[in-house]
C-alpha cells in the first residue's frame, strides 16, 4: 500500500440492485450518447462547412486541411481532460465528475452554434472556434473513462463485458444522431446551410444538457468508490499513483487506443470529405452510409460485449485489429467504385468486423487494467493519450491524399501501420476478464497470464 493511502477497517463492498443497474446503464448510454454527439458533429461540420465559414482560402484543399487541424486540437487536450477529471473522479467520485463533464461538453458545443463567422469578425472567428474545441477536448477526455468506470464497478463480474459495452453503444448513438442532424440540414439550399442551417445541430446541444443531467442525477455512485470512501483508502494523487504502480499497463492502454481512434475518424470524418470532395459522391449518400454503419455498431456492441465475457477480451481485440488492417485496401477499392450500395457495404463490413469488436470490448478492457483507487485516472489518461496520437488522422489522411493527387493508397498503408501498434499492445495485454476490480492491486494487474 502506498504512503498516501490511509487504511481503515475493511467493510463489505455494497452490491448494485437490478433496478439501480438499469439506471446506471441508461445513465451511461444516454449521457455518453449526448456528449459524443457534441464531439462528433464538430468533425462532420469540419468536413462539410467549416472550411468555408471559418477558414476561407483561395485553395479549397488548404481550407479543408485547416478545418481538420482544428478538429485535431480537441485530441491534443483530451489527455489533459483525462488527467484533470480522472483525478477528480478518483478523489470525489465517478458520478459527480460525469455531471461536470456533461456541463463542459454541452455548453462549449452549444456556444459553437452562436459563433460569428470569418466574414463577420475576421480572425477572431477561428480563434473562438478553436477555444470551444479545446473545451470539447477537455470534456471528452474524461467522459468515456468515467462512464465506463461507473458501469464496470456496478456490473456483475461475470457480465462486465456485456454491461460496459453500453458505454460504447452511447458513443455510436452520438455518432448516428450527429450525422442525422447534418443529413437533415444538408437538405437545405447551399446558401441557407451556410448562413444558419449548420448552426442547428450545435444549438440542439443546449437542450441535450438538461436530458443528460436528468438521467445522470438519478444514478448512484459506484459501489466500489463508496466502499473506498468508507475505508478511507482514496489516493491523494491518483495520477501519480497510476504512473508509479501501472507503468506497463499505461503503455498498453496508450497503444490499444491508436488503431480504433484512427479508424473511427477515418470512416466517420475523413471519408465524408474524401468521398464528397474527391470522388464526387453525393453528400447525402455518404452521410447515410455513416449512419448505417453506426446503427450496425450499435446493434453489435452488446453482442461482442457478451462474447468477451465468454472467451475473453484479448481474442476479440486481436481479431478486430487484424481484420481492420486486412480490409483497409478493399475498403478504398469499394469507395472508388462510387456506387452507393458498395460504399455502404464498405462501411458496414469494415465496421462490423474490423472495428465493432475492438470498441465493444474497450470499456471492460481498460477498467480491468487498473486498480480501483486509480482506475478513472489510469483509464482516462492512457486511453486519451492514445486518442491524441491518432486524433489527427483526418488531417494526415487529407494531406496524404492531396499529396498523392487524390489516390488513397498511402492512407491505407498509414492505417496498417497504426493497426500494427495496437496489435502489439493487445498481444502484450494480460487477459483479465475474471479479475476482481473492487480490490485488484498492482501485483495482480501488472503481469500477464
Amino acid at each position: 500500500m502506498s504512503d498516501d493511502v490511509v487504511p481503515r477497517e475493511a467493510t463489505e463492498t455494497p452490491r448494485t440492485t437490478p433496478t439501480e443497474l438499469r439506471r446506471v446503464v441508461a445513465g451511461a448510454t444516454v449521457g455518453t450518447a449526448l456528449e459524443w454527439y457534441d464531439f462528433f458533429i464538430y468533425g462532420t461540420a469540419a468536413a462539410l462547412v467549416f472550411n468555408v465559414l471559418f477558414f476561407p482560402q483561395a485553395d479549397p484543399v488548404v481550407g479543408t486541411l485547416t478545418a481538420f487541424a482544428t478538429f485535431g486540437v480537441g485530441f491534443v487536450f483530451r489527455p489533459l481532460g483525462g488527467i484533470v477529471f480522472g483525478h477528480i473522479g478518483d478523489r470525489i467520485g465517478r458520478r459527480e465528475t460525469l455531471i461536470l463533464t456533461t456541463l463542459v461538453m454541452g455548453l462549449s458545443t452549444g456556444l459553437i452554434g452562436l459563433l460569428p463567422t470569418y466574414d463577420a469578425i475576421g480572425a477572431w472567428a477561428p480563434a473562438l472556434l478553436v477555444l470551444m474545441r479545446v473545451l470539447q477536448g477537455l470534456g471528452a477526455g474524461a467522459e468515456f473513462g468515467g462512464a465506463a468506470t461507473l458501469l464496470a464497478e456496478h456490473a456483475p463480474p461475470a457480465r462486465r463485458g456485456y454491461y460496459t459495452s453500453y458505454a460504447q453503444t452511447g458513443v455510436q448513438i452520438g455518432l448516428v444522431l450527429g450525422n442525422i442532424a447534418f443529413l437533415l440540414v444538408a437538405l437545405l439550399p447551399e446558401d441557407q446551410l451556410l448562413s444558419w442551417g449548420w448552426r442547428v445541430p450545435f444549438l440542439v446541444s443546449f437542450l441535450m444538457i438538461g436530458i443528460a443531467l436528468y438521467v445522470r442525477l438519478r444514478v448512484e455512485e459506484s459501489p466500489v468508490f463508496r466502499d473506498m470512501r468508507a475505508r478511507q483508502t482514496v489516493v491523494r494523487m491518483p495520477v501519480l499513483e497510476a504512473f508509479r504502480s501501472y507503468p506497463r499497463n499505461l503503455l498498453i492502454g496508450v497503444g490499444a487506443h491508436i488503431a480504433d481512434t484512427a479508424a473511427a475518424y477515418l470512416f466517420a470524418t475523413f471519408t465524408v470529405s474524401y468521398a464528397t470532395s474527391t470522388l464526387g459522391i453525393p453528400r447525402g449518400t455518404v452521410l447515410t452510409g455513416v449512419i448505417i454503419f453506426g446503427v450496425v455498431v450499435i446493434a453489435l456492441q452488446p453482442v461482442y460485449g457478451a462474447l468477451s465475457d465468454r472467451i475473453g477480451r484479448k481474442p476479440l481485440n486481436v481479431f478486430s485489429v487484424v481484420f481492420l488492417a486486412a480490409f483497409i485496401y478493399p475498403f478504398f477499392l469499394l469507395l472508388q467504385t462510387r456506387e452507393p450500395v458498395l460504399v455502404v457495404v464498405a462501411l458496414v463490413v469494415v465496421t462490423a468486423f474490423g472495428w465493432a469488436p475492438m470498441i465493444a470490448v474497450q470499456p471492460a478492457f481498460y477498467a480491468e487494467l487498473f486498480g480501483a483507487r486509480v482506475r478513472y485516472s489510469g483509464f482516462a489518461t492512457s486511453r486519451e493519450v492514445g486518442a491524441a496520437l491518432a486524433g489527427f488522422t483526418p488531417l494526415i489522411a487529407a494531406g496524404m491524399v492531396a499529396a498523392a493527387g487524390g489516390a488513397p493508397w498511402v492512407v491505407a498503408a498509414y492505417m496498417i501501420g497504426l493497426c500494427a501498434i495496437s496489435f502489439v499492445a493487445f498481444v502484450a495485454a494480460p487477459e483479465m476478464k475474471d479479475v476482481d476490480i473492487a480490490d485488484a492491486g498492482p501485483a495482480r494487474l501488472s503481469g500477464g497470464r
